[in-house]
Formats: C-alpha cells, sequence, structure tokens
C-alpha cells in the first residue's frame, strides 16, 4: 500500500468518526428536546426521596431555570445513549476479531443494567436512608435549595451507578489477563477494606448504618466480579484453543 493511499485510509476513518459523532449530537439534541417538554415531571420525580418539590426552596432568580435545564441536558443524554453507543460500535467493529465482536456487544447491555441497577438501588435505598440523617443532623431541620439538592442526588446516582459497574471492570481486566479469579479470590480481605473506603467516599453521610447500606452491594459484587473473571478466563483459554 503507498503512503496515498494510507493517507486516504485515514481520512476515510476520520470522517467517518466524524459522521458518527454528528449522529450522536443529533441524537442528544434530539433527546434534550424531547426532554424539555418531560423536564418538570422529571424534577418532581427525583424529589420524592425528601418529600416533593414543597420541601425545597430557591433563592437565585434563575435557580429553577438553570435546575431544569441541567435536569433536561441528563434526561436527554440518557435518552440518546443507546443511539451513541450503537454509532460508536459501528465505527470500532469492523476493527475487531470475531471474538471481541461478541464480547463488545455483550458487554454494552450488561453496562447499561448494571449503571441503572446502581441508580435503582441509590434511589430507592440510599437516599430514603440518608436525606433523613441529613436535614434534621443535630436537630436542626434543614430547607435545602432546590439547586443544591439536585445537584447532590444526580452526582450521588452517578458515582453509585459507576461503583456497580465493577464486574464488568473486573471481566475486561481478566479478559486482558490483568487478573484472574483465583488471585481475586486471595485477596478479598483486603478487597473488603477498599470496599469500606470506598463507601466512606461515596456516602453522604458518616454514620455506619448509611456505610453498611452501601458496602453490602458492593461486597456482593465483589464475589459476583470473581464469577465474572472465571468466566473471563474460560473465554481466553477457549479462544486460544481456537486460534491453535
Amino acid at each position: 500500500m503507498t503512503n496515498n493511499e494510507q493517507e486516504m485510509t485515514l481520512i476515510d476513518h476520520i470522517e467517518e468518526l466524524r459522521h458518527r459523532l454528528l449522529i450522536c449530537l443529533i441524537a442528544m439534541a434530539i433527546g434534550v428536546v424531547i426532554s424539555l417538554f418531560f423536564g418538570e415531571k422529571i424534577v418532581a420525580f427525583l424529589t420524592i426521596p425528601i418529600g416533593g418539590l414543597d420541601k425545597l426552596q430557591s433563592i437565585e432568580i434563575t435557580e429553577n431555570m438553570g435546575v431544569y435545564m441541567r435536569v433536561s441536558l441528563l434526561a436527554g443524554l440518557i435518552v440518546a445513549f443507546p443511539v451513541i453507543i450503537y454509532e460508536l460500535l459501528l465505527f470500532i467493529l469492523p476493527a475487531l476479531k470475531p471474538g471481541e465482536k461478541r464480547f463488545v456487544l455483550f458487554s454494552i447491555p450488561m453496562v447499561t443494567l448494571f449503571f441503572l441497577g446502581g441508580v435503582v438501588f441509590g434511589f430507592l435505598v440510599m437516599l430514603p436512608a440518608a436525606l433523613p440523617f441529613l436535614t434534621n443532623f443535630l436537630g436542626v431541620e434543614t430547607n435545602p435549595r432546590l439547586s443544591s439538592y439536585i445537584n447532590f442526588v444526580t452526582n450521588l446516582l452517578f458515582w453509585i451507578g459507576i461503583s456497580f459497574e465493577m464486574p464488568l471492570f473486573v471481566y475486561v481486566l481478566a479478559r486482558f489477563g490483568v487478573v484472574t479469579a483465583k488471585s481475586l479470590l486471595k485477596f478479598w480481605r483486603q478487597a473488603i477494606v477498599l470496599i469500606a473506603v470506598l463507601a466512606a467516599v461515596i456516602t453522604p453521610t458518616v454514620d455506619p448504618v448509611n456505610m453498611a447500606l452501601m458496602m453490602s452491594p458492593l461486597i456482593v459484587l465483589y464475589f459476583v466480579s470473581i464469577l465474572f473473571a472465571w468466566f473471563a478466563r474460560r473465554g481466553r483459554a477457549d479462544q486460544s484453543e481456537s486460534a491453535e
């Protein structure tokens, strides 16, 4: 292949990437427009754990509008997420081997399910347990600002959702031979200590009850990660045998 052909190939790839990113931006814009019609209901839904919008207050003139736009933007990104993942897959799949393609296609729905599982856990378990403690600490009732509450809730749910991706993260590491199920099982005590530190960082309160609520699913997910690592090891072995 000549230099000109290589240059054309690179240009073609860049052009295709630009085309995929443009579609992703259009999908996100459409998602945001759709979310604007439901922004008020989404905000009301997010305030359910604290008792509704009546429990919150605004101070700045543009605060309500800022919260409305923030929530609509996040909701639009969630709506456009399947399209974004699909377009990125179309870009990278031609360069992957058949086994790697199956792995990518398997991981995408699993990433979504684990993240949503973390968000549901945070919304239904963590927030109802943490908010009464935070708003009545020292016996002083707190009336949070709307923007402060929405930022707090969205950040908390995001990081809990990310932490629930642990099994898939371990699966990728095991797939590339960085870790094994045996090594993970051997260092389970050290892992629990790290999980305790992670729970302390994510948990919005300092009481042991909320830390235990956060630690319990993470410990379960760690042992699930060991199972995922075992499957990844078997997948590597089968792929090696097929290659031979």
